[in-house]
């Protein structure tokens, strides 16, 4: 069982603390459940006490692993070459399992696809529940604020999409 204070990430709908563990009776049935405040969008979340460990909530990470997810977002390389289809249900496989990691490479992934060449509606949508989730979490392990995980991650895609438009640069013999 979780307390009030524990800092806790549902997997669709990102990190928050537990502000309180509420008795409510909804439709004719008594149940305890934890409410959460989500630090992005500054919403509430209510998750029944008895279903978390099936829902899948789990605690936030520490800061060192996310360093270390900061670090993977940074390396990693994504392919952009599976059509839409086939990409959209990889990315939601990874999102429903709520490995940061995995969200990570998510977000990671559709960032440079809609900088490269767009999303369509339901990739765009993916991409900004994803990036919810990846920020919220990080806002807490590294007790910082959205907008400078966001600037982050932002750079860090910047600075990419730049080293390969330098390599293609190189590559072309202008004689």
């Amino acid at each position: 069982m979780y307390n009030v204070g524990d800092k806790l990430v549902h997997p669709m709908h990102g990190a928050g603390v537990v502000e309180a563990v509420e008795e409510k009776n909804i439709l004719d049935e008594k149940k305890f459940y934890y409410v959460m405040r989500m630090p992005v969008g500054d919403v509430k979340v209510m998750i029944p006490v008895d279903s978390t460990e099936s829902v899948g909530v789990r605690n936030v990470i520490d800061s060192v692993e996310a360093e270390n997810v900061m670090k993977a977002f940074s390396d990693y390389s994504a392919d952009l070459s599976t059509n839409w289809n086939k990409r959209y249900r990889d990315n939601m496989e990874k999102m429903k399992h709520g490995d940061i990691l995995d969200i990570a490479y998510v977000v990671k992934t559709l960032m440079l696809k809609e900088k490269t060449k767009g999303l369509s509606m339901g990739e765009r949508k993916m991409l900004n529940s994803a990036r919810q989730i990846l920020i919220s979490e990080m806002v807490i392990a590294k007790n910082s604020t959205i907008d400078e995980i966001d600037e982050c991650l932002n750079n860090i895609v910047s600075e990419e999409l730049q080293s390969e438009e330098d390599k293609i640069v190189e590559g072309v013999d202008i004689a």
